[in-house]
């Protein structure tokens, strides 16, 4: 099973935007009661998507840089990225099968 790749400002640019693979970016926070929901599901889609497609966790209070850069207001908030380029975005919680839509629709 895959993990979720913990990404910082600074990794930023080397794993999500020069990444070969379709990448769901999950801006949370730790005080987010929804992000703490969200979380298990990440956690299932990094392990049903490993190989396939990447998932990565930006804490928005560690890096504020890449979640203004993106203009994340809210947490969470997911985007769907393929070659450097957002394809998507959800802003809250979602079922998990919306996701799993999303990410299908850019693999």
């Amino acid at each position: 099973m895959s993990d979720v790749l913990e990404v910082k400002d600074d990794n930023f640019e080397a794993e999500v935007m020069q990444s070969e693979l379709p990448v769901i970016v999950d801006f949370s926070a730790a005080w987010c009661g929804p992000c703490k929901k969200l979380d298990p599901i990440i956690k299932e889609l990094a392990g049903e998507y490993d190989g396939k497609a990447k998932i990565v966790h930006i804490d928005v209070d560690s890096a504020r840089e890449t979640a203004m850069k993106f203009g994340v207001m809210s947490v969470p908030t997911v985007l769907y990225m393929k070659g450097g380029e957002v394809k998507d975005t959800q802003i809250g919680l979602i079922p998990k099968e919306k996701m799993v839509e999303k990410l299908n629709a850019i693999m």
